[in-house]
């Protein structure tokens, strides 16, 4: 990201924290990520960087920016072939994409069953 990740706005809903247990499944990250995202959309605590894209002032274009912005610096990092950084703007992509999907009211297993049935 190429502002302050959501860790250090204290939110706690980062895609980037590497304080999941050892052998945690994929799925299960996404899921707490999922329900903590879900949480700042529904109380919106005022230090939350999650809860400030769902009232900022542009909306959810706010979101779709952040989708471009990661999706251009994933890009470059793998252009580049930087593996620290591939690993970060992905966790960072991840991340804003689960913010549409909760901003859509769209739950993971929506985008869960879609995954399963095209592969």
């Amino acid at each position: 990201m190429s502002d302050q990740s959501a860790s250090e706005h204290g939110d706690g809903a980062t895609a980037e924290s590497a304080d999941e247990p050892a052998g945690e499944r994929p799925d299960e990250t996404l899921a707490a990520l999922f329900a903590t995202i879900e949480d700042r959309k529904e109380t919106l605590p005022d230090d939350s960087y999650t809860a400030s894209l769902f009232t900022h002032e542009k909306g959810e274009d706010a979101v779709l920016e952040k989708l471009g912005e990661e999706t251009t610096e994933l890009v470059l990092a793998a252009k580049n072939g930087d593996e620290t950084a591939i690993r970060e703007e992905s966790a960072d992509l991840v991340y804003h994409l689960l913010v549409l999907l909760a901003a859509e009211d769209l739950a993971l297993e929506d985008l869960q069953a879609t995954l399963r049935d095209r592969f």
